[in-house]
């Protein structure tokens, strides 16, 4: 289409650092606040994303425009773990048992193909996912808004012009922009905390991981009960991540490279972080949102946001600087990424002019609904069970 820049696509080195800058940007907030709350390192944390990233997109061949980042869902199993039972190796024996049960799935879908994924999830259950995978997440972004509301709004507006008013490249780049002049207001307003940047300097250049027996991870019953059926919760908010992306995209990521290869790269993403010492991983719903805003689906960027993450975890004052974006900054933008993943699914019923005049359509998407933005915990993932049951079970009635 046209003023997109599509999967395959490269735009020059110039253009595609900003890009993939906007990138780290997007998933920096989400991917060091799993740590901060579980007792990992913050910097760890942004290498095994950056490392994970990479393989990723090698083992689905860089045809799905995804980063990956720490999972929420195992935020619980890994603060008992790591903070209440101070023993790390149970912790990354658990997030390596995900990345084997990723693969273990993977095989099964290799050896049974994946079409039954398009029967189990129609337009009338990917539609609704699509939307609450946004609408869910909004509470995070106005929660985070709050914490100065005139900062989010300035940083909002901005986001909103450069994506309608602004030319050439800077319209493709609305979220760097909007981060770059809130900050600037921010500082201004004396909102910017500083001195751990001025600190930082002093140990410039720092690796984060030692490695050594410490770092094997541990077969810990408890922990492979406790992390184990976690899997399949994140597995099904990433087969709702492709569904999104298929939709900005214009793309079938579920058959080509298929949702196997999807699960096969982020079980081995995870099962390499749980050496370095990171969280499990999953592909991020915020960069999606960015996909959707700039309509630059180039793996290419994903790429080089990826070796950016990876050197931000090294240098300690390029660190500091990412965590000194005041969180109403972050709130401002997030709005609008949250919003656009929501609006996407919408768009995907139009689209596939589902009829709303029948009752089992209307059920399906009520329920999906409500349970996806009602329930607190793994509401997406709850969400899309129900959507595929109902729509199984439920038969079609001749309407009046």
């Amino acid at each position: 289409m046209a003023n997109e820049v599509q999967i395959h696509e490269r735009l020059s080195l110039g253009k595609t650092i900003p890009l993939g800058l906007q990138h780290v940007f997007a998933m920096f907030g989400a991917t060091v606040l799993v740590p901060f709350l579980t007792g990992l390192s913050p910097a760890v944390a942004l290498l095994a994303s950056g490392i994970g990233t990479l393989i990723f997109l090698l083992l689905t061949d860089s045809k799905i425009p995804a980063y990956l980042g720490s999972s929420f869902a195992y935020i619980g199993a890994l603060t008992y773990f790591i903070k209440d039972q101070n023993n790390v190796a149970a912790a990354m024996g658990g997030a390596l048992t995900i990345g084997v049960i990723y693969i273990l799935v993977f095989l099964l879908m290799s050896a049974f193909g994946t079409a039954w994924i398009q029967r189990l999830v129609p337009p009338i259950v990917a539609g609704p996912v699509v939307a609450i995978i946004g609408l869910s997440l909004t509470p995070v972004a106005a929660d985070m808004a709050s914490q100065n509301w005139s900062i989010a709004i300035f940083t909002l507006a901005v986001a909103i012009f450069f994506s309608i008013f602004a030319k050439g490249f800077f319209k493709i780049i609305p979220i760097l922009m909007a981060i770059i002049l809130g900050y600037g207001v921010a500082f201004a307003m004396g909102i910017v905390v500083y001195q751990p940047i001025v600190d930082a300097t002093q140990n410039f250049f720092a690796f984060p991981v030692s490695f050594g027996p410490e770092r094997i991870p541990a077969l810990d019953p408890a922990a492979i009960m406790m992390f184990a059926p976690l899997a399949f919760v994140t597995i099904i908010e990433d087969l709702g991540h492709m569904i999104v992306l298929g939709n900005i995209t214009h793309s079938d990521p579920i058959t080509k490279p298929g949702f196997h290869r999807v699960l096969l790269g982020n079980g081995v993403a995870t099962g390499v972080g749980s050496f370095l010492g990171g969280p499990p991983l999953t592909t991020y719903g915020e960069n999606i949102g960015v996909l959707a805003v700039t309509r630059v689906y180039s793996t290419f960027n994903l790429w080089v946001a990826a070796f950016i993450a990876i050197l931000l975890s090294c240098v300690n004052p390029l660190q500091a600087i990412i965590m000194s974006i005041p969180t109403a900054v972050m709130g401002g933008v997030s709005i609008l990424l949250f919003g656009m993943i929501g609006a996407a699914g919408l768009r995907n019923l139009i689209e596939a002019k589902v009829d709303f005049s029948k009752s089992k359509n209307l059920i399906i998407a009520s329920v999906i609904f409500a349970v996806g933005i009602g329930v607190s915990s793994h509401g997406v993932a709850w969400a899309t069970l129900a959507g595929i049951g109902l729509n199984l079970i439920l038969p079609e009635t001749k309407e009046d």
